[in-house]
């Protein structure tokens, strides 16, 4: 796991660092100010903590050497051009101001832990092990993994991949990105419906300060932040026409624009789309640009729902269980032989037609029962005939759901005694 060497000149921001490891998914050393840095291969940066010590951190760069190769970055209050060239000229690799600088600040870590990443990586190419979480051995996930693959050695190659909710779309955008030579550079992956239309530009081109009412402060756009790096789009089909006219210039011409702002900026950004629906059909209906679709949609990615996977469910099933249990200190699961109904179950069809919905079926039981028996929440019984004939459609999906949430216990309430198993 790759570190972040913190050294805390003052307690300005003491209660930041935790939150800031959690959200880039690496470690936190606290190295007091006459503490010297020691070089590790994991180390990602050196964070110099300077908020109303920035006089502080000019002598401290004086005095420790930074490891070669890792970037001294610090942080403080002070927003003064003269106080970032000191710093800079004492060897710190760059300073923000602290709050205006927040976001920038963690795009700059963020790329430094990518980087020591790509570094702990070294030489390989990672291509045998860029879909090693895709669970499946069908022909038909592996025909379109088969397909991916063909984009790994491509740095700017994208793709539209096409797929019901939970067939694991991002998982196969967040491989194509980590076995491509892109992989020590941010991955960023923006839900296009989750942000109402007066935001989502400002989220992903970025604004100007005083460019709008809230702009308090200049803030980077996903583009710049994922910029070196893949930008996943989930959901494209429901980008607002207003911006799919800026989309398409970011693919043509490599430039975006801040909300309020005259200058062009460069982003090196490779683009992943998705969508659960046919975009083709959006754009005979007016709702997509037809020469957007055209770029995005040069290389398609299929990926098939659950219940055409065949035995794939099964795995996938048993796959989820032995995650959940070390997420939740439980022993080691096995479905055959723990619950042997559990595969001829899965295999009728009667099971979530979705990883993501039989993750949120199985989770609540994990985390009550602490134990492998917790496959006892699979149902017991198949389920009748007409549930089962001919491909499944959305109310048959909804009630199979229920019907795997009510099985696990309601963690709100009292234990209950355990009932008499049903012989």
């Amino acid at each position: 796991m790759s570190r972040l060497s913190v050294i805390a000149l003052s307690q300005a921001f003491q209660g930041f660092w935790n939150d800031l490891a959690l959200d880039l998914g690496t470690a936190i050393d606290l190295v007091g100010p006459a503490e010297a840095v020691t070089s590790s291969p994991e180390m990602a940066a050196v964070i110099v903590a300077a908020g109303g010590a920035e006089r502080d951190a000019v002598q401290w760069l004086e005095s420790h050497p930074v490891p070669a190769g890792v970037p001294a970055l610090v942080v403080g209050t002070d927003p003064g051009r003269r106080t970032a060239m000191q710093l800079v000229t004492h060897g710190a690799s760059d300073y923000f101001a602290l709050p205006d600088d927040l976001e920038i600040f963690r795009h700059a870590v963020a790329s430094a832990v990518n980087a020591a990443r790509a570094r702990a990586i070294g030489g390989s190419n990672g291509h045998a092990d860029a879909f090693a979480a895709i669970v499946g051995e069908s022909q038909a996930i592996k025909k379109d993994l088969a397909r991916a693959a063909r984009l790994l050695p491509h740095r700017n190659a994208g793709a539209l991949i096409v797929g019901e909710t939970g067939t694991g779309k991002e998982l196969l955008a967040r491989a194509i990105h980590e076995g491509g030579p892109r992989r020590g550079a941010p991955f960023v992956a923006v839900n296009c419906s989750a942000f109402p239309e007066h935001l989502i530009e400002s989220e992903l081109f970025g604004h100007e300060r005083g460019s709008f009412t809230d702009a308090h402060a200049a803030k980077p756009g996903l583009f710049e932040v994922a910029d070196r790096g893949t930008l996943f789009l989930d959901e494209i089909g429901d980008l607002p026409l207003s911006l799919q006219a800026k989309l398409l210039r970011v693919l043509e011409d490599k430039q975006i624009r801040r909300v309020g702002g005259t200058k062009s900026r460069t982003v090196d950004v490779r683009i992943l789309a998705a969508t659960n629906e046919h975009l083709a059909q959006r754009v005979r209906e007016g709702r997509f640009r037809d020469d957007l679709y055209f770029r995005l949609s040069s290389v398609v990615l299929r990926l098939p729902p659950l219940r055409e996977r065949g035995d794939d469910l099964s795995r996938v099933a048993q796959a989820l269980l032995e995650r959940l249990a070390r997420e939740h200190g439980a022993a080691r699961p096995s479905l055959a032989r723990e619950h042997p109904g559990a595969e001829e179950c899965l295999g009728t069809g009667t099971a979530p037609v979705s990883g993501r919905r039989a993750e949120r079926g199985r989770a609540p039981a994990v985390g009550a029962s602490g134990s492998s028996r917790w496959t006892d929440s699979f149902p017991r019984t198949a389920a009748p005939d007409h549930d089962r004939r001919g491909p499944r459609d959305g109310e048959a999906v909804r009630r199979q759901s229920q019907r795997v949430r009510s099985s696990a216990p309601d963690l709100s309430a009292p234990p209950a005694a355990p009932a008499e198993r049903r012989r």
